[in-house]
């Protein structure tokens, strides 16, 4: 699974709870960020700790050789990722091919950057409402919205439900390259 971040700017808890449900459940978590290196996490607005970059953007990953997405929040981080063109086209593949996507608190974000709201039903941080209605998008006020290939939460505080409803999606979509499905590479999910 793709964890896609900026290299500063992450909300910790959106990236790492994620991270341990994907793993607990036997899945691969792959951290992707447009520079090598590492990339610094947030505790609101206190450095956080760092994780190691798995692939760079700049060395043009393929997004078709991943399960599914996963975007965490953070203000800074989705606002940094949305002005890099090879961000906004490793989202928009995964929505234009209707491949699992996840994403909490501000990340939603992205995916307006990507012209991939429109006509879809999701939620999001509050102060994003706007950006997402203006793009197309229906938002709304639940814990989890889960509108198809899309599983959305809205802040930290709902990522209980979130993680549960994220491997729920990510085990129920096809495994690229084959006719198995994601649970068989999350086990128990």
């Amino acid at each position: 699974m793709a964890f896609l971040v900026a290299n500063e700017g992450i909300e910790q808890s959106e990236l790492a709870e994620p991270m341990r449900a994907v793993r607990a459940a036997g899945g691969q978590a792959e951290l992707i960020a447009p520079e090598p290196g590492e990339a610094q996490a947030m505790q609101h607005l206190d450095k956080g700790d760092i994780f190691p970059v798995d692939t760079a953007l700049e060395d043009g990953p393929d997004p078709s050789d991943y399960d599914a997405l996963m975007l965490p929040g953070g203000v800074a981080n989705p606002d940094r990722l949305r002005m890099d063109d090879r961000a906004v086209a490793f989202v928009r593949h995964f929505m234009d091919e209707g491949r699992p996507v996840a994403a909490i608190c501000h990340a939603p974000w992205l995916l307006v950057q990507a012209d991939a709201v429109r006509g879809r039903t999701l939620t999001g941080w509050p102060s994003i409402t706007t950006d997402i209605e203006n793009a197309g998008g229906i938002r709304v006020n639940e814990e989890v919205c889960r509108d198809g290939n899309l599983v959305t939460s809205r802040s930290p505080t709902d990522l209980p439900a979130f993680c549960a409803a994220m491997v729920d999606l990510f085990a129920a979509a096809p495994v690229r390259g084959g006719d198995r499905s994601a649970a068989d590479h999350v086990p128990g999910a």
